[in-house]
């Protein structure tokens, strides 16, 4: 062999590792009350760090999504086809009960479901699209009991069948949404699209939908307009006498983010829809549904971070320069330990949010504190994602820009949380409501918050300070508001769950601010050492 061929000084590949090997995430199970998952967890770890799954991941980005509006002879069918990886990834997260099968009960099942989601979502981001979806429509459907009867069974289902048919006739049901539309985005109640009764009990769409994602799922829930207002419908791709529902997708999308998932714009034009919910009242009927559709962008977003971090720490352990292994380099050493604090702090807060959903339903204040963490949950942690991704990307240096690492796709991925159910602004005027309306929430924010009193001196003093912003709250603060809130809160978290080196680095920097505004200028003292055993190597 030729010696410019021979090839030294690379990391191997990164795979044949347990993902859910992850010291933070593996404590927050145990600590709100899933430890019995523990081996299931597990086991999807060592699945995402399979040659298998991470062969199917790279697959399912290379062979992107094609759209077929029509078939060979001409007839409308409006379907997308996907790679093989995609529909593997999707039926093995579905088996594992990462979508419907979550409400079967169980006390915990939304812990174990968040950091199963959680670690599954490091194989790959895009098909946890519908994963989310098929999980956060379920609740909904609720409110209209005979639709819940016919659906429900098929979307809590474990098995995957991909393809449009009878849904009766399915193994398993997936579903989306079609909430946004052009010329409104987040402002739902603009929306143009109109629903007119029927003699049945049905009624007739039409309208344009603007993002849609997966359409190839077997149902949808949809807003649009009656004489009443705004109202929420279930629309089926196939109609329960077996006729396909008019869904015309117009285009798919050329996207930023992921590439293996499927986001369409479909037009209705006499679209059949069932109502789900009072009429004109829609967007209430979907608060559930986006409750829990943000707790899936804050996991995401922590799982993102999580890969990230574990790919640098990964290169930086073989790779050598200037006569040893970076992960030998103190600077480099302070770069992986600050992006380890924020990624740790991301999981800590995303699993307490993953606790109180499970216990909503029969506590008052973990119900409060689910609506007000789950806000600043989904807000400042899918905004740290880029900047986490960004920095550890940077850690590989040339090889990080290179397909092959991952980190591309890693770095495409990461804004997109922080659009998805509703950008940052969004979130950060939804948290002024909060304040404004629902006194228990705040007052549990201030509970959880209080259980690390005293604990850290700088700690107290910044919640001192959030406190006096909250006596007088304008719009054009309320992004600052967000941020602070959610800080504390870690902090809280941290101090009270975390080892000393992690919650000392996280409060000296993030909260007492003794930080710079790049990644590695956390503050002097700092446990190095202990921060990067925290790292989920696997």
């Amino acid at each position: 062999m030729a010696p410019t061929h021979v090839v030294t000084n690379q990391a191997p590949d990164l795979v044949g590792f347990d993902a859910a090997a992850d010291p933070p995430l593996l404590e927050a199970l145990e600590r709100e009350g899933a430890g019995w998952a523990l081996d299931e967890v597990h086991e999807a770890g060592r699945r995402v760090g399979s040659a298998e799954v991470r062969a199917w991941a790279d697959a399912a980005h290379r062979n992107e999504p094609v759209l077929r509006t029509h078939d060979r002879v001409g007839n409308r069918i409006d379907e997308v086809d996907y790679d093989p990886g995609y529909h593997a990834l999707l039926g093995e997260a579905v088996s594992r009960g990462f979508a419907g099968a979550v409400w079967e009960g169980r006390p915990g099942q939304h812990v174990a479901r968040a950091a199963g989601f959680l670690v599954w979502s490091q194989a790959e981001a895009g098909h946890g699209c519908p994963v989310s979806m098929t999980h956060a429509v379920v609740p909904a459907l609720r409110a209209a009991p005979e639709l819940f009867a016919q659906y429900g069974p098929g979307l809590m289902s474990r098995g995957y069948q991909p393809g449009l048919t009878d849904p009766s006739s399915k193994s398993g049901l997936l579903a989306g949404m079609g909430m946004t539309e052009k010329q409104g985005g987040s402002d739902v109640r603009t929306n143009t699209t109109t629903a007119t009764p029927n003699a049945d009990g049905t009624w007739s769409l039409t309208g344009h939908k603007w993002f849609t994602s997966a359409p190839m799922c077997d149902v949808f829930l949809v807003l649009a307009q009656t004489a009443a207002g705004v109202t929420c419908f279930l629309v089926p791709r196939i109609l329960p006498d077996g006729t396909r529902n008019p869904f015309a997708i117009q285009r798919l999308k050329d996207k930023l983010g992921n590439r293996s998932n499927a986001s369409s714009e479909p037009e209705f034009d006499g679209t059949v829809g069932f109502r789900v919910g009072d009429e004109g009242r829609g967007v209430r009927t979907i608060i559930e549904m986006v409750a829990c559709t943000r707790l899936d962008n804050a996991l995401g977003s922590a799982a993102g971070m999580r890969d990230a971090v574990r790919r640098a720490v990964w290169h930086a352990r073989h790779r050598s320069a200037f006569g040893s292994t970076l992960i030998d380099k103190p600077l480099m050493r302070a770069v992986l330990a600050d992006l380890t604090v924020e990624s740790e702090a991301a999981v800590a807060l995303a699993m307490r949010l993953a606790g109180a959903q499970d216990r909503a339903a029969d506590d008052e204040h973990e119900a409060a504190f689910r609506r007000i963490g789950v806000t600043l949950g989904k807000y400042w942690i899918c905004k740290r994602q880029t900047a986490v991704v960004g920095e550890a990307l940077e850690c590989l240096g040339g090889n990080g820009f290179v397909e092959e690492s991952g980190m591309p796709r890693l770095f495409r991925e990461s804004p997109l949380n922080s659009i998805w159910e509703g950008s940052g602004n969004v979130n950060a005027l939804d948290l002024l409501r909060v304040l404004a309306r629902e006194p228990a929430a705040v007052e549990s924010y201030r509970a959880e918050v209080e259980l690390a009193a005293g604990a850290d001196h700088r700690l107290d003093a910044a919640w001192k300070a959030v406190q006096d912003d909250l006596r007088d709250v304008a719009e054009d603060r309320a992004r600052w508001l967000a941020e602070r809130l959610a800080i504390v809160l870690q902090g809280s978290l941290l101090v009270r769950h975390a080892p000393t080196a992690v919650a000392d680095a996280f409060v000296g920097s993030r909260v007492a601010g003794e930080h710079g505004a790049a990644f590695g200028t956390l503050p002097r003292g700092v446990d190095v050492d202990g921060i990067l055993a925290r790292v989920p190597l696997g």
